[in-house]
């Protein structure tokens, strides 16, 4: 019921009605912003009591786009780096992410246009359960790391609205973490490599809600035919109000879930003040 609240919302929010611009023909577009977002307590003989604390993250977005007379090709980046420190204790990350994902889609002249994607998932550096003591690491560098194939059908014909659906072939690499890849079923050594096939739903949303205030969702949905009811879920979302050209606020809530990583839900808030350039 709730990944199902959760599409609804997600549809809801994004559509709108004005119809999409002709794209130019042969022309790279790109776009790339980077942010900095920073919080700090500094505290000196302060008789309240408390520690002090700093917090920062890197943010990359990347957009590519190129368009022929029958076919499209976008490809988006999303790169997320962050440490906290908090009193005397040693930094612990924050925030850990790199997602990758390249469409082509063919200009059929249908209500959807047939594609084929490929997604990449990982996190940039080594990640650790900090509430082992001392702290244990759980991934690294594409350990694990994600790559899906789909082919299917693309809807994008409404302004700030793209969804797609179509057949996945999903493969997960891990090295030391083979937690990720194992087979269970199997009394063999635990295997590095895990190859699934099943069904991929992607559904992307960007709507300028006021004058400043800006929303962007992803959606992706991933289930395998010998496991059909269990689904995968990766729902990021970005409310980003700019205070003027270099700072903004921005609130972000991610909520994941994949039985692989974790038997519950994840879910991750940050409210952060940021500073963001345009580089592209």
């Amino acid at each position: 019921m709730l990944r199902k609240t959760l599409l609804f919302l997600t549809i809801a929010v994004s559509v709108t009605l004005a119809q999409t611009a002709e794209p130019e023909l042969h022309v790279w577009k790109h776009s790339m912003v980077t942010g900095l977002n920073i919080s700090q307590i500094s505290l000196n003989n302060w008789a309240k009591g408390g520690q002090n604390s700093l917090n920062w993250t890197l943010t990359l977005d990347y957009s590519g786009k190129y368009n022929w007379e029958k076919w499209k090709f976008k490809n988006d980046l999303k790169a997320a780096y962050g440490r906290s420190k908090l009193g005397e204790d040693e930094y612990r990350t924050n925030d850990n992410e790199l997602y990758n994902e390249s469409v082509l889609s063919m200009l059929a002249g249908w209500n959807v246009d047939p594609y084929i994607s490929n997604t990449i998932r990982t996190q940039i550096s080594t990640g650790f359960d900090y509430k082992a003591s001392p702290a244990v690491e759980i991934a690294d560098f594409f350990d694990p790391g994600y790559v899906t194939q789909s082919i299917g059908f693309t809807y994008d014909q409404l302004h700030g609205f793209t969804t797609r659906l179509g057949v996945a072939f999903q493969e997960t690499f891990t090295n030391v973490h083979r937690n990720y890849s194992d087979d269970p079923e199997t009394l063999t050594e635990a295997e590095a490599f895990k190859f699934e096939t099943g069904l991929e739903s992607v559904t992307d949303g960007e709507v300028t809600l006021d004058e400043n205030i800006l929303y962007k969702s992803k959606l992706r949905l991933f289930t395998r035919f010998e496991n059909i009811d269990v689904w995968d879920v990766y729902f990021d979302n970005l409310f980003s109000a700019k205070v003027n050209s270099w700072l903004n606020v921005n609130l972000t809530i991610q909520l994941i879930y994949e039985k692989s990583q974790s038997p519950k839900t994840q879910l991750k808030q940050a409210l952060q003040l940021g500073l963001r350039y345009t580089l592209i």
